[in-house]
């Protein structure tokens, strides 16, 4: 492993530099800072490894999936149609940021805080 020189004399591996692109968003960073906070052996050893920012991505994609998968099941589940849209929106409102709250509480229960 080599060291390169950056600008200001500061050393790091060229591992890091080939770590894959930090495109992970909401889930990514909750889970980034779960890492820091209460599992750091794993976060240090994802960090050193070059491995962090695959885990993020990958950790942020599939949340995002299944917070789309469990809104699906949840709006045929409650009846958040078209109709209801169009006869009362402000309860359809409601009924849709309440599904979003709840699919996004047990992604992050069960994906982020593991």
């Amino acid at each position: 492993m080599a060291l390169i020189l950056r600008n200001g004399g500061s050393q790091s591996p060229d591992r890091w530099l080939k770590e894959p692109r930090n495109n992970h968003g909401k889930y990514g960073m909750l889970r980034k800072q779960f890492l820091k906070e209460h599992r750091l052996a794993k976060y240090q050893y994802l960090l050193l490894t070059g491995k962090l920012t695959e885990h993020l991505n990958q950790i942020d994609q599939e949340s995002r999936e299944q917070v789309e998968m469990l809104m699906e099941q949840m709006v045929k589940k409650q009846g958040a149609t078209e109709e209801l849209k169009a006869q009362d929106q402000m309860k359809w409102v409601r009924l849709m940021i309440n599904i979003k709250s709840s699919a996004e509480e047990i992604v992050v229960k069960n994906t982020i805080y593991m």
